[in-house]
């Protein structure tokens, strides 16, 4: 499709050839992109550059990406407008990041334009903490018997004894760690051509200091050794996936850091990805502490925006050989042909999987960038997501097939570390020991065990995965039956303390974010209303009242969620504090049970282990496996032991006890089994369609439609579900209908999306979502 000139555009200028371009906007109507002609002025465009097109009849001023260039077109030239201008931030794109572009708008059913947008962060587009400095560097070696004065022999010291890596260097800097007050000598040795300047654009922003951890252990264990070495053997055999599943504590760590060191030692960049940046601190500590003449770049929304758009001008330089970052880091700016190697630490997460358009999955789009990269990707989890052990554990195409990927296991903990006694406990049965009336989140067998804990000096972690204080509000009169709603959405309200306010607190929707006033009465029969249930801060307040000479609030103990952790720096406070000793409680959420190694935690506690066990979701069982197991990982990685005390109202689950024995294999064959007998993800691939309006009535009519039209172009192996109302039937103020499409194979579906994309039928925005491979179906 080409950009048409309005009536009255200027003359034209001549062409240097035709680019089609991708704009930065929900347009699905071209899905090849925009044709647009390249004037003289921007004849070295190349692809994968930001540009300003005009858009329209009124030729709106338009970001877009250039596709593909090209010297002719078939379309009328006459009719083809030209781009307007570079963008001013002068950033492109690398050509293997443009081709995983396209791939994730194919696969995810998402508009290019967009897809492109969400790769580039808004620090960068913007030029956000750019300035010119002028940096330094030696013109040639220096001769001894060159007469200096003793500022500029301090100047050609420093400068001669820092690593490359580090040259050139900025003319202030240089002054400074010189020792000298003034500008002057290093303009001398400038002007005597000892010493070259060149201009450059930097990227500056202050920088949070990691906590380096130059840690080494004193040898590998032989299965470690074992691991790395096959995997070794691929880094030069173009692209495999390796799954490795190692127990809590067994040094999986250790092995991504012994392998960063080959991929670095032959040249090449690593990529490693983390699931939140809870994990990078201490993540991005081991690294940089051991690789200490090497740029560690870190990559992740936690940053501010001067920080992000510095690191991504440090990856996009290639100056950064090991790359570390969350979810978007999968769309770090490589230069083409330097990725040696990707690794995707706790894959099972789903904080991998985005919730907005494009919905990707980070660790199926890092697998897709390994294979366009030609190099390995390396799998980590003590609790692999089930669709990653099926692929390394089930033959692909029949029996005598090979599995997708190849496993590595890890089996026990590293030498002088045990995997934690895990005990489970009928919630029921510890609260009924309580004589009072009160609420009690902490039974005995746990309380017990916390006091032993506090006694020894050391530290415990406490999860519960619901933030708030109560979640449940409510008439106590049965007769009643009020419970407070969100006005906007289908759920419960959730109480939140906070002291700061008169009414001390407020009630909010976790869903659309809405808040309001706690009432005192029941709006219906006039009575005062109950505020019970769970959540992280009565969990907070029942342990400051419980042990109120040795967890202080804030001090002692400090609460880790949403509420709480409001970016990098807050999460680094808090576990630097923690691994200092200075806190001795850790409440939090899900966030406190991935990945943290801190070897004076000896308890961990869970609350309550059934949050997510019977949500109508066919993940359910494995969610909650993966969500105790983990945590309870956290405990006894010191010297000493540790304990873990899990609290359950349905404690004989499955999935909760072969937590609790660490026997992931045989929850894994359970479930799959399970999955199998009803023909669901991982041994099927699903897409879920999810739409939205505010009328009810024309929602209904809208999924029918939809459902109808999509049943003309299935091929006989896709089955559909629904529409159907989804769980949450309405989420700020917008009903929800959904339909689920589920096919042996990822192609059939691709096929129906395409199909449904050209024909209008599928056109995510608003109104409707394409979910490919959903990780969630509330």
């Amino acid at each position: 499709m080409s950009a048409r000139p309005s009536l009255f555009s200027e003359p034209r200028p001549k062409t240097a050839g035709y680019v089609r371009v991708a704009v930065e906007r929900a347009v699905d109507r071209y899905p090849d992109g925009l044709t647009y002609a390249i004037p003289e002025s921007l004849a070295d465009l190349r692809p994968g550059e930001r540009v300003i097109v005009p858009l329209g009849r009124g030729d709106q001023p338009t970001a877009a990406y250039v596709i593909d260039r090209s010297d002719s077109t078939e379309l009328d030239p006459e009719k083809i407008k030209p781009v307007r201008e570079r963008d001013r931030a002068a950033v492109r794109l690398p050509g293997e990041v443009m081709q995983l572009a396209r791939w994730i708008s194919g696969y995810y059913a998402a508009p290019i334009g967009m897809t492109l947008a969400s790769m580039l962060p808004a620090a960068v587009k913007k030029n956000v903490g750019a300035v010119e400095r002028t940096m330094i560097d030696l013109a040639a070696p220096i001769p001894e018997n060159e007469r200096l004065s003793q500022q500029q022999r301090r100047v050609v010291d420093v400068l001669t004894g820092l690593p490359e890596t580090d040259r050139p260097i900025e003319m202030r800097k240089l002054a400074t760690l010189a020792e000298i007050r003034t500008t002057t000598p290093i303009r001398g040795l400038l002007d005597r051509e000892l010493l070259r300047a060149t201009r450059k654009t930097a990227i500056e922003a202050v920088w949070s200091d990691h906590a380096v951890d130059p840690f080494v252990p004193d040898a590998l264990t032989p299965p470690q050794r074992t691991v790395i070495d096959a995997i070794t053997d691929s880094l030069d055999r173009g692209f495999s996936v390796h799954l490795l599943c190692g127990v809590t504590g067994s040094g999986k760590t250790e092995v991504y850091i012994r392998l960063i060191e080959r991929v670095v030692q032959s040249g090449k960049i690593a990529l490693m990805l983390v699931p939140e940046i809870s994990l990078t601190p201490q993540t991005g500590g081991r690294l940089i502490g051991r690789f200490r003449d090497h740029r560690v770049a870190v990559l992740h929304s936690g940053l501010t925006a001067a920080q992000r758009h510095q690191q991504w001008a440090l990856v996009a330089s290639g100056a950064a050989p090991i790359v570390l970052g969350a979810r978007s880091a999968v769309f770090a700016p490589l230069p083409d042909d330097r990725l040696g190697l990707i690794l995707v630490d706790e894959e099972h997460d789903g904080s991998y999987k985005q919730d907005q358009v494009p919905r990707y999955h980070g660790r199926d789009v890092a697998i897709r960038r390994a294979q366009l990269s030609r190099c390995p990707i390396l799998l980590g989890s003590a609790t692999p997501s089930l669709e990653s052990w099926h692929n390394a554990t089930v033959p692909a195409g029949g029996a005598n097939g090979r599995p997708r990927y190849t496993l590595h296991r890890l089996t026990e903990r590293v030498p002088g570390a045990k995997l934690p006694a895990v005990r489970v406990v009928d919630f029921a049965k510890q609260m009924r020991q309580f004589r009072d009336r009160r609420v009690h989140l902490i039974g005995p067998v746990m309380l017990e065990a916390l006091q032993r804990v506090l006694k020894s000096g050391a530290q415990a972690l406490i999860l519960l995965n619901r933030r708030g204080y109560a979640n449940y509000i409510a008439c106590p009169d049965h007769f009643c039956g009020w419970t407070m709603q969100c006005d906007d959405c289908d759920v419960t309200m959730v109480y939140h303390k906070n002291r700061a306010l008169p009414t001390g607190g407020y009630v909010r929707c976790h869903h659309c974010q809405s808040e309001q006033k706690l009432p005192k009465t029941c709006p219906l029969c006039g009575k005062s209303i109950s505020t019970f249930g769970l959540g992280t801060q009565r969990v907070e307040e029942e342990l400051t009242a419980t042990f109120p000479d040795i967890l202080k609030e804030g001090e002692t103990l400090l609460r880790v969620d949403s509420d709480t952790m409001h970016g990098a720096k807050d999460f680094h406070d808090t576990l630097g504090r923690f691994g200092r000793g200075e806190v001795r409680v850790l409440v939090g959420t899900q966030m406190i049970a991935k990945g943290l190694d801190f070897p004076g935690v000896q308890l961990v506690g869970v609350i309550n282990a059934d949050t997510a066990i019977n949500l109508p979701d066919f993940r359910a069982a494995e969610r909650t496996f993966q969500l105790v197991s983990q945590v309870a990982g956290r405990s006894g990685r010191g010297a000493q032991p540790g304990v873990v005390i899990v609290q359950s109202f349905h404690p004989e689950t499955p999935a909760i006890q072969l937590a609790a024995q660490h026997n992931y294999e045989r929850f894994a064959s359970i479930e799959l089994k399970h999955r199998r007998e009803c023909g669901l993800p991982p041994v099927t691939r699903m897409v879920r369609l999810i739409l939205r309006d505010e009328d009810h009535v024309k929602l209904t009519g809208d999924a029918r439609r939809t459902a109808d039209a999509l049943k003309s172009l299935m091929d006989p192996g896709v089955r559909m579900r629904g529409p159907a109302p989804c769980p949450i039937a309405r989420i700020a103020g917008k009903h929800r209908q959904q339909i689920e499409l589920i096919a042996p194979g990822p192609a059939p579906l691709q096929k129906l999306l395409a199909a449904g994309r050209d024909a209008g039928i599928l056109r995510a925005g608003t109104s409707m979502a394409i979910d490919v491979d959903p990780i969630a179906l509330m």
